[in-house]
């Protein structure tokens, strides 16, 4: 119960800045409307590849936005009035996650509706892709999180567009990592978004065989430990602002 009023607390602070959930949600609706009218010769860009780019896109989007929404709380001394209450700091961490949800679905609902307007063929693969993806925006979450307790509010928005930069480049969004050379194609290896996009890619066209075990190991690994660090981090900060 305490997570939930949380949550609900945590939503109506967000839609009190609707500009912000129209940009994150216009933004990349905007990309692939352009990217598709421009009818570029490429895989990369066919809607049925393109869009769990956009897709992971959006979800840089929602680090900012929790980036935001913490080190808003912090600079308005929130989160000290509510460390004297029993609720842990994972609970707080699943009331800033259930809050952001509704967005993300609202987010991918109108993603998925825009490429089946645009093209794309629907099956019941785009619904599996739909839930998969709320999974695999915990990763963002949680990245927004830590950079919210650490920075200032500011400071957060600067940080967080280096995300938005990072799946850009190395996600496989714009093009296949086998065209950017051995290093940097080692690079998106070991991050975690080129994994998220070939998860979703995978399950979105019912071509499971494109997942591999590294795609899940290294999506896994960084979930579990930037959520447990994200944990860590956001209890230490309301320890240290607390004295």
């Amino acid at each position: 119960m305490r997570i939930l009023n949380f949550a609900k607390r945590n939503f109506k602070e967000i839609i009190r800045d609707p500009l912000s959930i129209i940009f994150s949600v216009l933004l990349p609706l905007i990309l692939l409307f352009v990217f598709k009218q421009i009818n570029i010769p490429s895989e990369s860009y066919e809607l049925q590849n393109f869009t769990p780019g956009i897709v992971v896109f959006g979800f840089s989007f929602i680090s900012l936005f929790t980036a935001m929404l913490i080190s808003k709380d912090r600079t308005t001394s929130l989160l000290v009035r509510l460390g004297i209450s029993p609720m842990k700091p994972i609970e707080y961490i699943l009331g800033y996650m259930l809050s952001i949800i509704p967005i993300i679905i609202i987010q991918n609902t109108l993603f998925f509706i825009l490429a089946i307007i645009l093209g794309l063929s629907f099956s019941i693969n785009i619904i599996w892709a739909i839930l998969i993806s709320i999974v695999i925006a915990i990763l963002f979450i949680a990245i927004g999180i830590i950079i919210g307790s650490l920075f200032s509010e500011k400071a957060s928005s600067g940080i967080s567009s280096i995300i938005v930069q990072l799946v850009c480049f190395t996600s496989g969004m714009y093009f296949p990592r086998e065209l950017l050379g051995d290093v940097f194609s080692k690079i998106c290896e070991f991050l975690p978004f080129e994994s998220c996009v070939t998860i979703i890619k995978g399950i979105m066209n019912n071509n499971l065989e494109i997942i591999s075990a590294r795609n899940i190991v290294v999506f896994c690994t960084y979930t579990i430990v930037i959520l447990v660090i994200s944990v860590i981090v956001f209890k230490k900060k309301m320890i240290s602002d607390n004295k």
